[in-house]
């Protein structure tokens, strides 16, 4: 990517050296702000990831963060760092539509929980991403950057797309099934969905509060964990959250690992779907790993995984959405809220009970490795822009609210990013990332 003086622009910078050069004032977030107006000029019409964008916005922002700084006033951790914002996430004085017609118009009196954390971190708001309809399936405008005539994925398809083109090197979505690691695997993005209830949700659209999270991308896993890091903690508003010590997620991500991480490759349910590309690249991975990775036949232990996640999911869904018309939305969220009306109160509790059952499978594999190795999808993005792909490998680890985190390791035949995902245990956040890290370098050291 250029600016059209032919010097790189800032934009292609790694997150921590943009975030290091607008803390020292080496580069201004005016210039920045610039960059991305740019950028956003040059490629939104092609990419469409953007629901409400307005450069003026940006640019007083930017000029206020510029000021602050000059004045010699602390700094955040954030400083002048651009964040794009799923559209269902409440920004005051700004449109949060929830990618529904019947929300057209709607302008928040307050920010979300998440938000107001980004601005005291010194994070400048770029503007909000396209959701798919009430984040959920119904595809929404934004196309994939690798490839226009391919989804991005789904819920949080303006988000990955964003930071895929280079428009924004940060940027927030939700996950309730799939919706932050499926669009970063098919568009070449770092996806981190943290431990259920890290990050707080209050001020964000509710679809089903036993599994929306709030995630991150970001090109590589310390940008995800730098974004992150800000908006952890504990929120009064959100029952998930927990009064816990500060995550340190940037920290633990960046330190070396003490030794070398131990993976467990697990099959999971739809692995024999997988395309046969994803299928030879992991073969070849874990031929790579060697020693350091064993395998785990989970198809079986894990087999109901799936429709019992959709039936907590469509059976909240159907709660919380009850204000809107159902006549008028799209038919793939009109058909989740009619299945999830039918479902009685035994098999959502029954459901929900599975979760800690599911857990603790998962506890035991734990003892034995430093995380989880699976795909992040069946394959590369598919054609279309209807179908926001499958998230077969994405729920189970979404429904047991551990992290996982995707990393664009692979490329399809056709050129296009396929992402390996790693999981990890509860609240172990921070080495979830450092391992992904380990495994990038690991990677890399074998191609020089």
């Amino acid at each position: 990517m250029a600016a059209d003086s032919g010097t790189p622009s800032p934009l292609s910078l790694p997150a921590v050296e943009m975030r290091q050069r607008l803390a020292s004032g080496a580069l201004l977030a005016v210039d920045l702000a610039e960059a991305v107006i740019a950028r956003i000029a040059t490629r939104e019409e092609e990419v469409q990831a953007w629901a409400w964008f307005d450069p003026d916005y940006l640019r007083q922002q930017a000029e206020m963060l510029d000021t602050y700084r000059r004045a010699g006033h602390p700094i955040g951790p954030l400083h002048g760092m651009p964040v794009g914002l799923k559209d269902i996430i409440d920004t005051a004085r700004i449109p949060t539509e929830n990618g529904c017609a019947q929300d057209e118009g709607r302008v928040p009196d307050r920010d979300a929980t998440l938000v107001s954390r980004l601005r005291a971190a010194g994070a400048m708001i770029v503007g909000k991403t396209v959701t798919t309809e009430l984040a959920f399936m119904q595809a929404g405008k934004t196309r994939n950057p690798h490839d226009t005539t391919r989804t991005p994925g789904g819920s949080s398809s303006g988000s990955a797309a964003a930071v895929a083109d280079g428009m924004v090197p940060l940027a927030v979505g939700t996950q309730t099934g799939g919706s932050v690691i499926r669009p970063a695997a098919f568009c070449g993005v770092t996806g981190f969905k943290p431990t259920f209830g890290l990050i707080p949700r209050t001020g964000v659209l509710t679809q089903s509060p036993s599994l929306d999270t709030i995630g991150v991308f970001a090109a590589d896993p310390t940008g995800a964990a730098m974004i992150a890091d800000v908006m952890a903690g504990y929120d009064a508003g959100d029952p998930a959250t927990e009064p816990m010590p500060s995550p340190q997620l940037v920290a633990i991500a960046t330190e070396k690992a003490p030794v070398k991480p131990q993976f467990a490759f697990v099959e999971l349910p739809g692995w024999s779907d997988a395309a046969p590309e994803t299928r030879s690249a992991f073969e070849e991975l874990n031929t790579l790993l060697g020693d350091q990775v064993f395998g785990v036949d989970l198809s079986g232990v894990f087999a109901e995984a799936a429709d019992l996640r959709s039936r907590i999911n469509f059976a909240e869904m159907a709660h919380h959405y009850a204000r809107y018309e159902i006549e008028t939305l799209g038919p793939k969220t009109r058909a989740a809220i009619e299945e999830g009306r039918g479902v009685m109160a035994k098999d959502y509790l029954d459901a929900r009970a599975w979760k800690n059952r599911f857990a603790a499978a998962l506890d035991e594999i734990f003892t034995r490795s430093d995380v989880i190795l699976c795909p992040a999808a069946l394959g590369p993005a598919p054609k279309g822009l209807d179908d926001t792909g499958d998230s077969i490998f994405n729920g189970i680890w979404t429904m047991t609210g551990v992290p996982s985190v995707t990393i664009p390791v692979f490329t399809s035949e056709e050129g296009l990013p396929m992402g390996v995902q790693l999981v990890g245990q509860k609240h172990r956040d921070g080495r979830l990332l450092r391992t992904a890290n380990w495994l990038l370098s690991f990677l890399e050291s074998l191609e020089r």
